[in-house]
């Protein structure tokens, strides 16, 4: 480009400045000669001219980024209408990068990088120019302020720095359900051309989803996924700069996309029939068994509620379910009898706890199972024909006395022989004896009422066939009574009258205790002794009862007065 300077009546400085048409090619014109302007500025930037009374000034150079050529890259030129081409003009250059990075030829006022700039790392360079008189070192015009402004190439690729991911959607989810969005971030100069302009795509994943080429969100793309069938994928995104365009960089990630479950299958009992042997010894409360039904789900999903639906197998038998192993534990409500019934039939249902009405059309989410019981039988011990005994005895009853009889039988079909004997560990069986075949229970020595109203003595009762199978039952005398012991005047000592009493006076009240039980105790009949004198002052009165009054009779001539009843 030529300057004009008819215009201009001092001298002023020119900043020419070249950008290169395409990526890497270096255009260099001869030193000392500045070539005409064959560029024009990047996309979205604006050439900058201010006018000053001097002419026109450019203050903006282009350098392209990442230069790999042999040679230096060529900037642009300074220029000042003062030099006329006889070496008297000296251009300095000073500022980030001057003498480093940029270098001037001070005659011709060429300026070329002569390092390789990376813009990602430094947008731009602020510099400045001056012309100087070579021979009076004196500067021609003011300093002048310009930038070098580094040009972006395509030279990052779209990374994914979070990568990779893990993401998840519900088994079964309709086509187009969003799953996940993966970002790429590219270092390039978004405001010049497509260098960060990025197109997602999907590299692997197909045809179970897809992805939006412009906000890298990621969908379902086909029907009915079953995570029973397949729950993992790895899906790998690529993000493609150039806006997709043959040459554009590229990178990737990788989504681990994980299907969730839902109660999409109904529990399922392996078989439709089962067997379970229950000895008829077994504990009433205590698990016999348990049966499991199967379910492809997860978690509540698979949630299992357990229960017997017919009213045979529910009045004998119960089921709850185990949370961890998911199992119906089949305990017993009542006791089993072999001789009685020998097998039971239970159906038994398995439900879904957690119903989804959404796949209410894969049901029904329940299933039943016949569980055949079979009673087994068990030696059992005696058995008592009451849970206690309660007999009686006359004291003083001879020794031999029968108290009463205890009757056990073989509750099994073999209907053994019964023995009986007396427990020796209590204080009982040194007063009885039992006959071993019979069961009656006799006294061996005589009984005191009055010292041991009630004894207790412990029965036991075993088969001849298995001596090892034993039943225990208390039994509990009562000793009755018998009249066997005289009444007992309560009262001793003497009784003192004083001669002021008076005839009918009460002066002293008898009682008598019998040991005795009250029907053989309970009246007495009082009387003076038969080998006592009469004393005619004194008289007794029968209360027909437990006591008896002595009253005064005369009156006594006396200071005092001492009877003895």
């Amino acid at each position: 480009m030529r300057i004009s300077t008819t215009s201009c009546l001092c001298p002023f400085l020119v900043c020419l400045c070249f950008v290169p048409r395409g990526y890497g090619d270096g255009h260099h014109g001869p030193a000392g000669t500045p070539p005409r302007n064959q560029s024009r500025p990047p996309e979205g930037e604006t050439e900058v001219h201010h006018r000053p009374k001097r002419g026109w000034i450019w203050n903006q150079f282009f350098v392209l980024e990442e230069h790999i050529g042999p040679d230096a890259q060529y900037v642009g030129k300074l220029h000042s209408n003062s030099d006329k081409g006889d070496g008297s003009v000296r251009y300095i250059l000073t500022g980030e990068g001057a003498g480093t990075i940029f270098i001037i030829d001070e005659v011709t006022g060429d300026i070329h990088a002569t390092k390789s700039l990376d813009r990602e790392r430094k947008t731009h360079y602020v510099l400045h120019a001056q012309a100087i008189d070579r021979n009076t070192e004196k500067p021609l015009e003011p300093e002048s302020e310009f930038i070098i402004k580094v040009q972006d190439i395509n030279d990052n690729a779209p990374k994914f720095p979070d990568g990779p991911f893990v993401a998840s959607v519900p088994e079964m989810s309709e086509v187009g359900t969003s799953v996940f969005q993966v970002t790429a971030t590219d270092a390039d100069d978004p405001t010049y051309g497509n260098s960060a302009r990025v197109v997602y795509s999907i590299l692997h994943g197909q045809p179970y989803f897809s992805v939006d080429p412009k906000t890298g969100i990621i969908r379902t793309a086909l029907a009915n996924m079953d995570r029973e069938a397949r729950e993992h994928y790895a899906v790998v995104i690529q993000a493609k700069d150039m806006a997709g365009q043959v040459g554009g960089l590229s990178g990737s990630t990788t989504v681990n996309i994980t299907l969730t479950d839902v109660n999409d299958n109904p529990p399922r009992f392996p078989q439709k029939n089962y067997q379970l042997y229950v000895p008829e010894s077994a504990q009433v409360g205590k698990p016999v068994g348990k049966i499991r039904a199967n379910d492809e789900d997860l978690g509540v999903n698979a949630e299992i509620k357990y229960s017997i639906i017919n009213a045979e197998g529910a009045s004998v038998f119960s089921i709850a379910t185990d949370r961890d192993t998911r199992e119906g534990i089949i305990s017993l409500k009542k006791p089993l009898n072999f001789e009685k019934k020998k097998a039971y039939t239970l159906h038994i249902e398995g439900v879904n706890t957690h119903l989804d009405p959404r796949f209410a059309y894969l049901g029904p989410f329940k299933d039943t199972a016949t569980l055949k019981i079979t009673v087994g039988d068990v030696d059992e011990p005696p058995i008592f024909s009451m849970d206690y005994y309660i007999m009686d005895v006359y004291e003083n009853a001879p020794i031999g006395t029968e108290v009463g009889a205890v009757t056990a039988r073989d509750p099994d079909s073999t209907n053994s022989a019964i023995r009986y004997f007396i427990d020796h560990s209590g204080d009982g069986d040194k007063y009885f004896s039992i006959d071993a075949h019979s069961g009656v229970i006799a006294t061996t020595q005589s009984l005191d009422r009055e010292e041991t109203p009630w004894l207790n003595v412990t029965v036991i009762a075993s088969e001849v066939d298995n001596p090892s199978l034993l039943s225990h039952v208390p039994v509990t005398v009562q000793v009755l009574d018998v009249n066997d012991n005289p009444p007992e005047i309560s009262a001793d000592g003497e009784v003192i009258v004083c001669e002021s009493s008076r005839p009918g006076q009460v002066i002293q009240t008898i009682s008598a205790v019998d040991k005795d039980d009250f029907a053989n105790g309970l009246r007495f009949s009082f009387s003076m002794p038969s080998n006592m004198p009469v004393n005619p002052n004194f008289t007794l009165k029968d209360n027909e009862g437990i006591f008896v009054i002595v009253v005064i009779i005369v009156v006594l001539c006396g200071p005092w007065y001492r009877w003895s009843p």
